[in-house]
């Protein structure tokens, strides 16, 4: 079997056609040197040039930054691999069929070693509920729609969903509603899914199925261009994933982005192969979800993953007892 990882020093390898199901990445020290029909050929781009365009990633040193993304596909070569196919193929599918795609490599990783080796080395949480797990509140043709829990940063549970689901749901429903602002309370948008709750399910083909009919995902890209999303604080895994479908997305300066999922043996499974390419391309995604990096509020603005970055918000609630470590994706668990 071939090695899942494939560097091309583009400054001084002839390009040639790469083949192969692999994680393909590419140096070169002047990006527009390099001609489209070329880079599109890779999954990752990288140059020490300042401010590169998109689709290239701009890094201090980017063979120290290929290193690790050497070993970061060389620990979890399915799920990387996985990762950049689903990828690859999104730019030919209709965005529905996205979530299709996504979902079921998600499943199949699911089943795999890997998440099974994290998921047994994870410390035990206990569920942590709310009555209300996300809040409505309207004024004229203007919807707010809170995640409420905010004790867990705002950590996504299979009640949350559900009720982020009918939420939607009455968008869609109500042509009365015009604009529709997406808040997290507390001192984090969202710090990804509900440890209490992961890897619970142990049937990887009925989650699938979940996932694709119960997907708030599914529902922001019919209704995207009335949201806007407030982020602020933890933006990680589903945090980022779904607040990437709004038609504006804000960020107060305190925001950091993280898809963390790679780690874990899985690839982002809250609709975030299908909303952050939209955003940023394929190959930034790939590079946000392979290295692990925390994407701050200015350099999300700078790569077009929020539109503006805005004023803290006030009022976020209660952060006494916050709970540590959620930082993982959401999603049927």
């Amino acid at each position: 079997m071939e090695p899942p990882f494939l560097l091309v020093d583009l400054d001084r390898t002839a390009p040639r056609q790469p083949v192969g199901h692999r994680v393909l990445a590419a140096v070169a020290t002047e990006p527009k040197d390099v001609p489209k029909d070329v880079s599109e050929e890779f999954d990752v781009l990288l140059t020490a040039a300042p401010d590169a365009p998109r689709p290239w990633v701009s890094c201090a040193d980017p063979y120290a930054t290929a290193r690790h993304l050497q070993d970061t596909v060389a620990r979890h070569p399915a799920a990387s691999v996985a990762l950049v196919q689903v990828l690859r193929m999104g730019a030919a599918l209709r965005p529905p069929d996205r979530l299709v795609v996504e979902s079921l490599a998600y499943s199949t990783l699911q089943a795999g070693a890997d998440f099974r080796a994290w998921l047994a080395s994870a410390r035990p949480r206990a569920a942590r509920p709310a009555a209300e797990p996300v809040r409505l509140h309207r004024e004229g043709d203007r919807l707010a729609v809170t995640l409420a829990r905010p004790w867990v940063r705002n950590a996504f549970d299979a009640a949350t969903r559900d009720a982020l689901c009918e939420a939607l749901e009455l968008v869609l429903a109500d042509p009365t509603i015009a604009h529709v602002d997406l808040h997290g309370s507390g001192p984090a948008f969202c710090g990804g899914g509900d440890l209490a709750e992961f890897g619970t399910s142990r049937d990887p083909a009925e989650a699938h199925r979940v996932r694709v009919h119960r997907s708030p995902a599914a529902l922001l890209q019919r209704c995207a261009s009335k949201v806007t999303a407030h982020l602020h604080g933890a933006c990680v895994g589903a945090g980022i994933e779904l607040a990437a479908f709004a038609g504006r997305v804000t960020a107060a300066p305190d925001t950091v982005i993280r898809l963390p999922e790679i780690g874990m043996g899985l690839l982002p499974g809250a609709g975030g192969t299908a909303s952050i390419p939209a955003r940023v391309g394929r190959e930034r995604t790939a590079h946000l979800a392979l290295s692990g990096v925390r994407l701050s509020a200015t350099e999300a603005r700078r790569w077009g993953l929020v539109d503006e970055v805005v004023a803290a918000p006030s009022g976020t609630g209660d952060t006494r007892d916050i709970e540590d470590g959620l930082a993982i994706p959401s999603r049927e668990n």
